[in-house]
């Protein structure tokens, strides 16, 4: 069987998306090279025409981009950012992000609905940011979402499944591909957020911040790679309150012919 994951009809092998903001330019492309992602977000600010450096230089060819709309602070700004990204050439994916908080950086999920309305409309593949909630879920697949994209824990944090209940009460209730974005800082984090069923995992600080990148890379996507074979394979259950051996526990001194 092949297990490919389907956004807005584009089919991926890699189930890890890299995050490139906190990249070095000379780096991302080992990163991406080790971690064996085929999707890379790209702030648009960091697409500078004209500049000195420009990180589609350093993207690999046959990368998928997902432009973000970081520092969006309404709907109407990341609608803007949206369609500059694709008329300077970075495709039709964006991944919807509107932030007025300054302190905690937790996504408007209100704006976010509207700015992923106003998009999918165009034609844009849209993956929005969001604080996981299920009513906020169902009203962004009703406004044409390509996918579901909740935050772990706050941006940077590195502090892991903080919101894994609600995540999971995406999984179970949202067809399309749940997308944790954000806060995931172990590569054990990501294989639990893999296990729980979610489509991929958005990976950016826990990489970006480790010592040696390239083999943080690496970890992340055999991690990944666990935590969805296990989601396919099935877990095994879970018993409380007593214990249950795994080889018997009678008739293993017994004898035909008899112990002295």
């Amino acid at each position: 069987m092949i297990d490919q994951l389907i956004i807005g009809g584009h089919a991926f092998q890699s189930r890890l998306i890299l995050g490139s903001g906190k990249f070095s330019l000379k780096i991302i492309k080992a990163v991406v090279e080790n971690g064996g992602a085929e999707m890379v977000t790209l702030a648009l600010r960091r697409a500078n025409l004209g500049g000195q450096e420009n990180i589609l230089d350093h993207v690999p060819k046959g990368l998928t981009l997902l432009p973000n709309t970081s520092g969006a602070r309404n709907a109407g700004e990341a609608v803007r950012i949206a369609r500059l990204a694709r008329e300077i050439g970075c495709g039709d994916f964006v991944k919807v992000e509107v932030i007025r908080d300054s302190k905690y950086l937790l996504p408007d999920n209100y704006e976010t609905i509207k700015a992923t309305e106003i998009l999918a409309k165009e034609g844009f593949i849209v993956m929005p940011y969001m604080y996981p909630d299920l009513n906020v879920a169902r009203s962004l697949v009703n406004a044409g979402a390509a996918a579901v994209m909740p935050l772990a824990a706050p941006i940077g944090s590195n502090k892991g499944l903080c919101t894994k209940d609600f995540i999971q009460i995406l999984v179970d209730e949202i067809s399309l591909p749940i997308i944790v974005d954000a806060g995931i800082g172990r590569p054990s984090q990501a294989c639990e957020a893999m296990e729980m069923g979610v489509a991929a995992i958005m990976c950016n600080t826990a990489i970006a911040t480790a010592g040696d990148v390239a083999l943080m890379s690496k970890a992340f996507k055999q991690a990944i790679e666990a935590g969805r074979a296990a989601y396919l394979a099935g877990l095994g259950r879970v018993i409380n309150n007593r214990a249950e051996a795994s080889s018997p526990l009678t008739g293993f001194l017994e004898d035909d012919h008899g112990i002295e």
